[in-house]
């Protein structure tokens, strides 16, 4: 019999999804799967879904795919190519001990597609491990739903285990707290630093989404680590979509603010993503530059996610080793 700790291990990754080409159709069929999930837009499904199809998408699927056409890689969407190396790259650094694979929510290759996979190749333990380190009923729940859907399907079934965040992980605290400092031995640091995180609607933290919570915690944590005052650095979030109030404040409306208030120069950076990809690369990095530089000010910087990086590397591994201890 072979011993538990020499027995191979699939670990999947999973991240959001991308748009298949940076053309109207392709971000159509993409933004379909997306919205049409009822844990990402709760609204009554005979309201939404003629809405989105009829409405929302042929408007907003032609705009989209002009910015994502401005990011566009020769291998892909950013977030395509930038997951597809870091799992390549964390698999060279597991040596053999496990099989890591990636999946997408709402692209190819999906949770189902990549679980029967999993089946086929025999493995009898798998390690699902969301891309999102702060948990949401919008983003981590449904990476749950998608494999428990998949696995109705099957016959034979891996003993599972489920990562559900790490927004508080030391390790991923300092790997931010590195990449700010990385970054500011290169750039005078701004007056401000500004934790953005990816918004929800308001009305999901009181239904008892613990989102809100988890942000506030990694950025209170990472302002610890750098040793800033109250007065260096703020939380808020940014791209809501619709009337309905989301998690304030609005990163927009901050940097407005601030500039009003005199501060000519700021940091910014989105502990949510794990990998750079449209709403980092061309809101925090293009536009809301522009709005800011517009606004009077003088010098905006947007850092980076972890991406493929050696420390994200160190926190994932760290991760797995801790999630398939006895495995």
């Amino acid at each position: 019999m072979v011993p538990a700790s020499d027995e191979r291990f699939a670990v999947i990754l999973c991240n959001l999804g991308t748009p298949e080409s940076a053309t109207p159709k392709g971000v159509a069929k993409f933004l379909r799967r997306f919205l049409s999930d009822k844990r990402v837009v709760d609204l009554p499904r005979a309201l939404w879904l003629p809405l989105l199809n009829g409405v929302i998408l042929p408007l907003r699927s032609r705009r989209v795919a002009k910015l994502y056409q401005q990011i566009w890689l020769d291998q892909g969407s950013p977030l395509a190519v930038i997951s597809e190396n870091l799992r390549a790259k964390l698999a060279k650094e597991l040596d053999g001990r496990a099989e890591v694979l990636l999946a997408m929510n709402y692209s190819d290759p999906d949770i189902a597609q990549v679980l029967e996979q999993v089946v086929q190749q025999g493995f009898d333990k798998v390690l699902v491990l969301p891309m999102y380190p702060q948990y949401s009923v919008t983003t981590t729940a449904p990476v749950f739903d998608a494999y428990h859907r998949a696995s109705q399907k099957l016959y034979r079934l891996p003993e599972v285990r489920m990562v559900s965040h790490y927004y508080q992980s030391p390790r991923y605290i300092q790997a931010l707290a590195n990449s700010i400092r990385q970054q500011w031995q290169t750039e005078k640091p701004g007056e401000v630093l500004l934790f953005s995180f990816h918004g929800i609607p308001e009305r999901y933290s009181k239904l008892g989404d613990p989102y809100a919570k988890h942000c506030e915690a990694t950025a209170e944590a990472v302002a610890l680590e750098l040793g800033l005052s109250q007065k260096q650095w703020r939380l808020c979030f940014q791209s809501r979509f619709g009337k309905e109030p989301w998690l304030q404040p609005y990163t927009d409306e901050l940097l407005a603010g601030l500039v009003e208030k005199g501060v000519k120069s700021v940091d910014i950076i989105s502990p949510a993503f794990a990998t750079d990809c449209l709403e980092t690369i061309e809101e925090l990095g293009s536009e809301l530059r522009e709005e800011f530089m517009e606004a009077g000010g003088e010098h905006y910087n947007y850092i980076p996610a972890l991406n493929d990086g050696a420390d994200q590397l160190a926190l994932y591994r760290e991760i797995i080793e801790h999630h398939t201890q006895g495995w």
